[in-house]
């Protein structure tokens, strides 16, 4: 008889382009893997505020590093990431607030399309340098990403409610509690023990913990499935 499988709770935010690079993976293994994947959308500038940190951007000569890392991560993980023209005002200026609330929504009313949202939010912001603050620009990604209009605004008009709101926090303070000082971070719950790894570029070790095999940030067994 096969084993329960393993939960793997990811913690991310669309501002950050790490969390989509582990985003990708692991909805690319969770079909390969004995695994649960939960997808928690999160306020990474909550966590940084909680946990002192702050944003690399912050700091000139991670955010010199930050452009030649991101373009190579992407071209290994193939996830077509592009920095933003306006890549200051994109991460400290503008932030996510709005896109992690209807995300929230998303979730708590129809979490089936959570992945292809995110995706598609993603993508607008790390692909096609577009808005992901305005409204209508958030309709546009659920729209792409197979909603409905109608869906869409409905979700829109519950992204200021404290039911969502309170949500958001929760999750972004279960995501403290965990450990987390930034995102993305990935919540292993393994015969009994939890584990927490932090960025994109633990996807070996989350494998050695499962005791299942690592293929790459692109796996064979996925390529061959398509």
């Amino acid at each position: 008889m096969k084993p329960l499988p393993r939960t793997l709770e990811l913690f991310y935010d669309v501002l950050s382009p790490y969390c989509w690079l582990g985003f990708e993976v692991l909805c690319r293994y969770q079909h390969i893997w004995n695994v649960k994947l939960q997808l928690r959308p999160s306020l990474i500038a909550g966590i940084m505020r909680e946990s002192g940190n702050r944003p690399p951007a912050m700091i000139p000569r991670k955010a010199q590093y930050l452009r030649s890392d991101v373009k190579l991560q992407g071209q290994h993980f193939q996830v077509p990431i592009q920095f933003p023209k306006d890549f200051f005002g994109v991460i400290l200026e503008k932030g996510s607030v709005s896109a992690m609330r209807f995300l929230t929504a998303v979730n708590m009313e129809c979490p089936e399309m959570l992945e292809k949202v995110s995706r598609e939010l993603w993508i607008r912001i790390w692909a096609r340098d577009e808005d992901t603050v305005q409204l209508q620009s958030i309709q546009a990604a659920a729209e792409k990403a197979g909603m409905s209009a109608e869906d869409a605004r409905a979700l829109l008009e519950k992204i200021s409610t404290p039911q969502v709101k309170n949500q958001l926090r929760e999750t972004t303070e279960a995501a403290c509690k965990y450990g987390a000082f930034g995102l993305p971070i990935v919540v292993a719950h393994i015969d009994g023990k939890t584990h927490m790894l932090f960025g994109s570029d633990r996807m070996e070790l989350l494998a050695h913990l499962l005791g299942e095999k690592w293929m790459g940030p692109a796996p064979p067994a996925l390529s061959a499935r398509l």
